[in-house]
């Protein structure tokens, strides 16, 4: 029906009858699913190719493959963490899964769905691992359809639990009570200056903070309370653990990013909060007001550009670094990556002559402040912020620069000098 893969590309022709939409769609999803094992076979071949390479030069055994899930990251446009899973998911399909492996090369399993069972089954040895990839994905001997595919999501995840834990289940209870380790709690951005706080806790945790909460919400709606159920226990929440249901105030520290006019109430240019991103300025002035806040702030010029700095010294001082933090709005600047910044590094090395300046220093994450140190790869700033970032293939990826990235300090008046000096760590009422 489809002769070529850029005809199947180029989309079902107008007019096309039902049954025929949804033969593309059928047939595009298999194409996906082929892709994302191509491309999980190309990932473990550049790791055994680099691998080579760095052995010829001499590179320590515990550091063959630096780099590398930084490059696949790259190359498929998301996050070095994210990355470095599908790095190791590859390798496994290729070494531990084939009868998972040949269904996404048939079309007929997805990334996710492999990656699920490669998930439920980590705790095992390599022969238990084969045995469920191929009671759960090898074709039957009368050529019927592998049991997965029919499987929905949760079906899959409970099916690979069951069989890991008739397997093996002193792993899967070693595993249980290791990952308690894991424990932490989340902050990701959500729209219209909303957030999601999330934590991963143990069961018997999350059970008791969701029941109190639940019993909360409950004690408040017999009271007559017209909040939504959802409502009450997003505020409990927030009363418990900052405090505030005592009718104390919370004392915290918010780094935020605005034009003096904007702070004064004269102007409604955006504000910058670190950790989440650009606010309204009236959102930002009601927030500060409604807790008792002192007001971290890098002067900005009129424009809202952040002043440059720089240092004689290797390491960037504190002041410099907390710049370049709040510059970058705490977000590690390499391509896709979306985690926090842990590091401030020079973009051209010091050993190469590289300047510990606002212009040549930048925020990264652990990961990929370990991956730039790699054999083979290179960084340079661009003259408007932007960093090029070239791999040891070759290849380069360039990072705009932070919308508060300004190329030379501006010049400023003795009032603004002044109102800096007033705005720092000035206590909001």
């Amino acid at each position: 029906m489809y002769e070529t893969l850029d005809r199947l590309l180029d989309g079902p022709p107008p007019g096309a009858p039902e049954g025929e939409l949804v033969d593309w769609i059928t047939r595009l999803e298999a194409v996906k699913c082929r892709a994302e094992a191509v491309q999980a076979e190309a990932s473990v071949r550049l790791e055994e190719a680099v691998r080579a390479r760095q052995a010829q030069a001499g590179v320590p055994a515990r550091k063959l493959g630096e780099g590398v899930a930084s490059q696949v990251a790259l190359a498929r446009r998301v996050s070095p963490a994210k990355g470095a899973k599908l790095l190791g998911l590859a390798k496994i399909l290729l070494a531990e899964m084939p009868h998972t492996f040949s269904l996404m090369k048939a079309g007929l399993f997805s990334q996710w769905q492999a990656t699920i069972l490669a998930r439920e089954t980590a705790c095992l040895s390599r022969e238990d691992r084969r045995v469920i990839d191929h009671e759960l994905c090898a074709i039957g001997s009368d050529g019927q359809s592998a049991k997965a595919v029919a499987m929905g999501l949760r079906q899959l995840e409970n099916a690979a639990k069951k069989l890991a834990i008739t397997l093996d289940q002193a792993s899967v209870v070693a595993r249980a009570a290791n990952a308690e380790k894991d424990r932490r709690v989340g902050l990701r951005p959500a729209p219209d200056t909303m957030t999601w706080l999330g934590a991963l806790l143990p069961v018997k945790d999350g059970v008791a903070v969701f029941a109190a909460l639940d019993q909360a919400a409950n004690a408040a709606r017999a009271a007559g309370d017209e909040r939504t159920r959802g409502q009450v226990m997003a505020d409990t929440l927030v009363d418990r653990v900052t405090g505030r249901e005592t009718g104390a105030k919370p004392r915290i520290e918010v780094k935020i990013v605005m034009t003096a006019d904007s702070l004064a109430n004269t102007s409604d240019q955006p504000a910058l909060v670190e950790g989440y991103g650009p606010v309204p300025a009236s959102w930002a002035r009601e927030a500060l007001a409604d807790a008792e806040v002192f007001v971290r702030r890098l002067f900005t010029d009129p424009a809202g550009q952040l002043v440059a700095m720089e240092s004689r010294s290797r390491k960037a001082p504190d002041g410099l670094a907390e710049f370049i933090t709040t510059r970058e709005s705490g977000i590690c600047r390499t391509n896709g990556c979306d985690a926090p910044i842990r590091n401030i590094d020079h973009i051209e090395r010091h050993a190469d002559g590289g300047e510990t300046s606002a212009q040549n220093l930048q925020g990264l994450c652990e990961r990929c402040n370990q991956a730039k140190e790699a054999l083979g790869w290179q960084a340079r700033p661009g003259p408007d912020g932007s960093i090029t970032t070239i791999t040891p293939t070759g290849h380069t990826y360039t990072t705009p620069p932070p919308d508060t990235w300004t190329p030379d300090p501006p010049t400023l008046s003795r009032d603004e000098f002044v109102l800096r000096d007033l705005l720092l760590d000035y206590p909001a009422a």
